[in-house]
């Protein structure tokens, strides 16, 4: 289920921007074309064939594809060629075709991608596209534009946001006496829940069937929100200051630690495939994932609902992801003026509608979800009420996906695994995260 690797795990990022950094340096004389000049791809009526590289070679691909033809045949002047690998090999060869000929024109990756091109100059600032009404960009989520910023400057046009919801298996509330129609809707609820949702059959040493399957590698950002929605965080905004050893950050992962190590409310060591297994499998009441994984839940016959996940003392912040359009810093004038074109067919709600009937996510306009009447996801994920309070994790941070995997989940696992309380391990993971931050 967790097969879109460019929204499930956040590689770390130090190596890339290692390599980023060099060849930049190394093709310096190749970049910086965006000021005017002739495309190489305009033939000779004038027509510009733009190079569209993507990583949605999953079901969502055919959507895509109908996309790009539809804005094909909507006019003369541009003709857009969809370019899809898998993901790991897109950020591969995008180190060195973001500045070759041959490299793209448009690409689509994760928002936590952009700062590692965009300060080494790879990538170009389209602040303009927002500027003035033409685009029609205030229908855009706010959580979504403001996913590809970076040192105060916008580097992409949303593809999607996909915001993660709390599935639940309605079968398992039942069997335990509780309402399958009234999941929790806050901690404390759920921490009620868990004795009866977590069942040990009689002398065996471990459950045989969890609350909720809670990753802690490898997988979605569960963790994180629920520092949010105790009013912490990580870092602090303007992404200078840990936040790990706040007392907001500390009482949430103190909360979540018990819940886990003492109270079995799910087994420590899950990666996001592990969790996926156990729900798919009947075995955990509740996850917390992404629209990816409907299709797999109902092939594997669990009865489930989707709501969203359960409040925090302080707040229900809903975690989400986005994928972005960015453009080469080689993109010159009539390059970029054409990506436009197709960057706002796509936003169009005609577009969005039909990206969002045949991948599933939510489309970038809560109204279009509604208009989707064979598949009640997009309308779910892709809710106002849900759009409006998505947060995305660490925007803007080069060394946040470093962070994350380096830092946070090991430090995780120690307290998971009782090497140390949560505030001894977390404030020294602080001082790790503040190190990080305080390098240049």
């Amino acid at each position: 289920m967790h097969s879109r690797s460019r929204r499930v795990a956040r590689p770390a990022l130090a190596a890339v921007t290692a390599t980023v950094a060099a060849v930049a340096l190394a093709l310096t004389g190749c970049a910086g074309q965006g000021s005017g000049g002739s495309n190489a791809n305009t033939d000779q009526n004038g027509k510009i064939t733009l190079s569209f590289w993507n990583g949605n070679t999953g079901p969502d691909g055919p959507a895509m594809q109908k996309v790009v033809d539809a804005f094909n045949a909507s006019q003369s002047k541009v003709v857009v060629k969809n370019v899809t690998m898998p993901w790991d090999t897109l950020y591969q060869k995008l180190l060195t075709g973001a500045t070759s000929k041959g490299g793209p024109d448009i690409v689509a990756l994760d928002f936590s991608r952009v700062p590692a091109y965009a300060s080494q100059g790879l990538f170009q600032p389209i602040d303009d596209y927002y500027a003035g009404g033409a685009h029609d960009t205030a229908k855009l989520p706010k959580t979504a534009i403001d996913a590809s910023k970076y040192d105060g400057k916008n580097y992409g046009v949303p593809v999607d946001i996909a915001t993660t919801m709390m599935y639940y298996n309605k079968a398992l509330f039942t069997k335990a006496g509780l309402d399958p129609n009234k999941p929790p809707t806050t901690w404390d609820e759920f921490a009620a829940m868990v004795p009866k949702l977590t069942t040990t059959p009689a002398g065996a040493a471990k459950p045989d069937q969890y609350a909720i399957a809670l990753a802690d590698h490898e997988t979605v950002d569960m963790y994180p929100p629920f520092l949010w929605n105790a009013g912490g965080d990580i870092v602090s905004s303007d992404n200078k200051k840990s936040e790990l050893d706040s007392p907001a950050s500390l009482t949430a992962l103190n909360f979540w630690v018990d819940l886990v190590k003492n109270k079995q409310a799910s087994p420590i060591g899950l990666s996001g495939a592990d969790a996926d297994k156990l729900f798919a499998t009947g075995k955990a009441a509740i996850e917390i994932n992404g629209p990816w994984a409907t299709t797999g839940y109902k092939q594997a016959g669990i009865d489930f609902g989707v709501v969203r996940p359960f409040a925090g003392p302080s707040g229900n912040a809903i975690l989400a992801d986005v994928e972005t359009m960015a453009l080469p810093a080689k993109d010159d004038k009539a390059t970029k003026e054409a990506a436009y074109q197709f960057m706002h067919y796509w936003t169009l709600e005609k577009s969005q509608k039909t990206w969002s009937e045949g991948s599933g996510f939510a489309p970038l306009e809560p109204e279009v979800g509604a208009q989707i009447t064979d598949n009640p996801y997009p309308a779910i994920f892709g809710a106002k009420d849900v759009v409006d309070d998505s947060r995305i994790l660490l925007p803007g941070l080069q060394s946040g996906s470093s962070i994350v995997q380096d830092i946070f989940y090991p430090s995780l696992q120690k307290a998971l695994n009782g090497q140390g309380s949560v505030d001894e391990v977390f404030k020294a993971a602080s001082q790790q995260v503040q190190a990080k931050l305080d390098q240049k």
